[in-house]
C-alpha cells in the first residue's frame, strides 16, 4: 500500500510508569501547511490508511500485547469502520472526537460498535451529551492537560472517576506527572518519561559501573578483545546474554560456545561491539521504565534506517549508537554531558547529543519530531533535507519490526535456558 502518510505510537502509562496501551497516531503527508484543498481534506477523512495498515500487518508491531487506541473520523464511522476490518475488537479502543457526537447517525454507529465488543474513548468532554451519559457509554475519556478547559474538565469528571477511566494527555514533565499520577483509575501520556536530565548525579550501582566500563572499551578505536572478555566475565548478566546471543546465531557451525573468551574470539571486534552496545544499553536501563529502553532501541534502528536518506550511509553505525545513547541521561540520571563521559562517546556523537549540532543531530531531531507526532515540524525537516514522506514512514515501520524481532530472539534464547 502507499505509505504517503505519517504514523507514530504514543505510550499510555499508569501511575507506576508501566505501559498499559499505545495510541496510534496518523496524518496524511500532503495536507500540511494548508496546502490541501477541501476535497483532499475530505478524502483524508474518508480513507483510513493507518487503519488499513494495522489491518494488514496486525496490532502487535505497534502495541505488542497491549491495547491500541486508534482515532476514527465521523466519515470512517459512517462507512462501517472498524467493523469492516479483520482487527479483533478486543485489541482496539476507538477514539472518538467530541465534535462528532452532535450527529445522531454517529451515535447510532457507536452503539453498534459497542454491541459488537469494541471499547470507546471520548477525546474531550462534549456538550452534546451529559457527563453522566458519557461515563456510562465511554470506557475512557481523554483530557488534554494543556487545554484551557483542563481545570474545568477535571472538576466535571472527577466525581465520576470510578465509573470510567481517564487518560491525561500532553503531560510535559515529571513534576506534572508526579502531581497528576496520585489520582485513581487513570492513564497518563506525554513527554515526561523521556525529558532530558539537566541536573543531579545519581550513584551508579557496581554492575552498571562494570557495564559502562565495557562500553568505554568497545567505543575505543582498537578494541582489545581479551580485555573485553575479562570485563564481561565479571558480570553474570552480560556473560549469559553473550552466550545466549552467540549460541542462538551460531547455528551453522554445529557447535556450542562454552566460554566467554571463545565467544568473543568467534564473534570478532565488529560483532562484539554490536552485541555489547545493545545488551549493555538494555542492562543499564533495567531500573528505569521499560519504555525508555524500547524508545532507545527504536531510535537507534530508526536513525540507522534513515542514513541513506541523509546521504550518510557511511555513518549508519554512528547513527545507531547516537540513537541508542539519546536517552542515556535519563537512564543514568545525569546531565547528558556527564552521561556521555561514562561511555567515552566520540566527538561527533557528543556534538549531536550534548551540543545539539552536526549532521547526526539533524537525523535525531527529525526522529524526535516524528515520534512525538509533531507532523508540522516533521514536514519542515523533510522539505529541508528533500526526503519523501514514504521513506521516513517505512524507516519507522522497519525499526518497529526490528524491535519486535529483537524481543522474539531474546524470548527464544531465554526459553532455551
Amino acid at each position: 500500500m502507499s505509505m504517503k502518510f505519517f504514523i507514530s505510537t504514543i505510550p499510555f502509562f499508569d501511575a507506576q510508569m508501566a505501559v498499559h496501551a499505545y495510541r496510534f497516531v496518523t496524518k496524511a503527508g500532503d495536507i500540511l501547511f494548508g496546502a490541501a484543498d477541501d476535497h483532499r481534506m475530505l478524502g483524508a477523512e474518508l480513507l483510513a490508511p493507518g487503519l488499513e495498515l494495522v489491518n494488514e500487518i496486525g496490532v502487535e508491531p505497534f502495541s505488542g500485547s497491549y491495547d491500541l487506541f486508534i482515532e476514527l473520523t465521523k466519515y470512517q464511522l459512517l462507512m462501517g469502520m472498524p467493523m469492516n476490518t479483520d482487527i479483533p475488537p478486543e485489541k482496539l479502543v476507538c477514539i472518538i472526537d467530541k465534535k462528532t457526537l452532535t450527529d445522531t447517525a454517529v451515535l447510532e454507529k457507536l452503539k453498534i460498535l459497542k454491541q459488537n465488543g469494541y471499547r470507546m474513548a471520548l477525546d474531550g468532554l462534549s456538550e452534546a451529551i451529559g457527563i453522566e451519559t458519557a461515563v456510562k457509554f465511554f470506557d475512557y475519556i481523554l483530557i488534554n492537560v494543556r487545554s484551557n478547559d483542563f481545570v474545568d474538565d477535571m472538576k466535571t469528571i472527577s466525581p465520576f472517576a470510578g465509573e470510567t477511566s481517564m487518560v491525561l494527555t500532553e503531560i510535559p514533565d515529571m513534576e506534572s506527572f508526579d502531581k497528576l499520577s496520585t489520582l485513581n483509575n487513570m492513564l497518563l501520556s506525554g513527554d515526561f518519561y523521556s525529558e532530558p536530565i539537566t541536573k543531579g548525579n545519581v550513584e551508579i550501582s557496581p554492575l552498571k559501573v562494570n557495564s559502562l566500563s565495557l562500553l568505554r572499551q568497545i567505543n575505543e578505536e582498537d578494541l582489545d578483545l581479551i580485555s573485553a572478555a575479562n570485563t564481561i566475565e565479571r558480570d553474570p548478566a552480560l556473560s549469559i546474554s553473550l552466550l545466549r546471543f552467540i549460541n542462538t546465531f551460531n547455528l551453522g557451525s554445529g557447535r556450542r560456545i562454552d566460554s566467554i573468551r571463545h565467544a568473543v574470539a568467534i564473534l570478532g571486534q565488529k560483532e562484539v561491539k554490536k552485541w555489547a552496545t545493545v545488551a549493555i544499553s538494555v542492562s543499564i536501563g533495567e531500573d528505569r521504565p521499560s519504555e525508555i529502553t524500547k524508545l532507545s532501541l527504536i531510535r537507534a534502528k530508526f536513525a540507522e534506517n534513515l542514513a541513506p536518506a541523509f546521504d550518510m550511509a557511511i555513518k549508519a553505525g554512528a547513527l545507531f549508537i547516537a540513537g541508542l545513547f539519546s536517552l542515556l541521561d535519563v537512564i543514568l540520571q545525569k546531565p547528558m554531558e556527564d552521561a556521555l563521559n561514562e561511555v567515552a562517546a566520540d566527538s561527533e556523537i557528543r556534538d549531536a547529543l550534548a551540543n545539539k549540532k552536526g549532521r547526526i543531530y539533524d537525523v535525531l531531531s527529525l526522529i524526535h519530531a516524528y515520534e512525538r507526532a509533531d507532523w508540522q515540524n516533521t514536514t519542515v525537516k523533510l522539505v529541508l533535507h528533500n526526503i519523501k514522506v514514504e521513506v521516513v514512514t517505512q524507516a519507522y515501520l522497519d525499526s518497529l519490526s526490528w524491535y519486535r524481532q529483537l524481543l522474539d530472539s531474546i524470548d527464544e534464547s531465554a526459553e532455551e535456558e
